[in-house]
């Protein structure tokens, strides 16, 4: 076990490309190109209703705030009021007509694609994935700076099996650890976020999680804190606990990441921590199972990796919106928003803890925003 772990500052933490040093969630120039934009302001239709809102995933919060400014760059006195109430709210917003599109962490179910349909005037919604980002399990431990968890341990610790950090599952994989009790900390509202989390152990865990995934946390342990953002305050303040949190909020306060074993990288006894080439290795991997302009993603084989050095839990952020809007204003509005959250709004995205669109996604999302009416 290390000792104490060298200070983390803010400023390290925003001051490049997704890179870990000695397990914290700590930033440093990596020597990583930045990305090349095929689409930039020029491509952007501007018109329509100067103001729109939307709501949803608390995951791409940060995101949104770089697309908001791409937006107002591209389209003067044209903005975007974003809500991150979560990913179940951004849905229930959207349907009952409380906001232009919604945004959340996955896909709508049958039901609510049919409700999508009649708030839609009658026109199909469509499901566009803008924004890419891996989620951490974070922790607060002081005299640790290295944490190594594999699926069943994670699992094990969410659903109450495992409830100290001394217990002996936990010391297999990293050796002596603290006395101490294991404090978790989970989403308490409906959230995408905890739904892929879910359905990562389910996935890779199975019979030692067991409880199914969902929106809501199924663990029955711990503490409830609304939103990313809560979560990752929550682990912040509280030593001995930990959480899952998309990695800008996690970022934001400076946590330490749990490096994952999968069981391919077991075979190389080398764990996987969250780093640019081990999350873009893992969207690559992403198939489009919707059809036409509907991009929903099929993300099951990100959980169980066959290659050693890719990261095992990585989320999509859809923008649910309508094919075709009930006021030629709106779907205008949306449209252009979108055209500039798709390419001048992802050049910042790598700063914020995202990843920015694979070239094949970008140009299949582009073709999907140029289809709206």
């Amino acid at each position: 076990m290390k000792r104490f772990r060298g200070e983390t500052t803010r400023a390290s933490l925003v001051s490049a490309i997704i890179c870990l040093a000695a397990g914290a969630l700590a930033l440093s120039a990596c020597g990583v190109p930045r990305m090349t934009l095929a689409y930039a302001s020029d491509f952007v239709t501007c018109g329509g209703r100067t103001t729109l809102a939307a709501s949803g995933s608390t995951a791409q919060a940060h995101a949104m705030n770089e697309f908001v400014s791409a937006y107002r760059t591209a389209c003067a006195d044209h903005t975007l009021a974003y809500t991150p109430n979560g990913s179940g709210a951004g849905i229930a917003d959207f349907l009952a007509g409380r906001s232009d599109f919604g945004a959340s962490d996955s896909p709508l179910n049958a039901e609510q694609q049919e409700l999508a349909k009649q708030r839609c005037g009658g026109s199909e919604a469509w499901h566009l994935p803008l924004v890419f980002g891996p989620m951490a399990i974070t922790y607060n431990l002081p005299d640790v700076d290295n944490l190594v968890l594999e699926a069943n341990t994670i699992a094990q610790i969410f659903n109450g099996g495992i409830t100290r950090w001394d217990d002996p599952a936990v010391v297999a994989l990293n050796g002596p650890m603290p006395a101490r009790d294991i404090h978790v900390v989970y989403r308490s509202d409906l959230s995408g976020s905890t739904e892929h989390f879910q359905s990562y152990l389910q996935a890779a865990a199975g019979d030692a999680w067991g409880k199914g995934a969902g929106k809501s946390f199924a663990g029955g342990v711990g503490v409830g804190v609304q939103g990313n953002e809560g979560t990752a305050a929550t682990v912040r303040s509280t030593e001995g606990s930990i959480s899952y949190n998309e990695l800008a909020f996690a970022m934001d306060q400076g946590l330490f990441a749990a490096e994952i074993k999968t069981p391919a990288s077991r075979k190389s006894k080398r764990p996987v921590r969250i780093g640019t080439d081990s999350v873009g290795k893992t969207i690559t991997g992403a198939k489009i199972t919707g059809t036409g302009n509907d991009l929903v993603l099929d993300i099951s084989s990100f959980h169980n990796p066959t290659e050693s050095d890719v990261y095992p839990i990585v989320l999509a952020v859809y923008e649910i919106v309508c094919s075709k809007y009930p006021d030629p204003e709106v779907g205008q509005a949306v449209k252009a928003f979108l055209q500039s959250a798709a390419g001048m709004g992802q050049t910042g995205l790598d700063k914020k803890g995202y990843i920015p669109l694979p070239t094949n996604f970008q140009s299949r999302v582009w073709a999907a925003i140029d289809a709206i009416a």
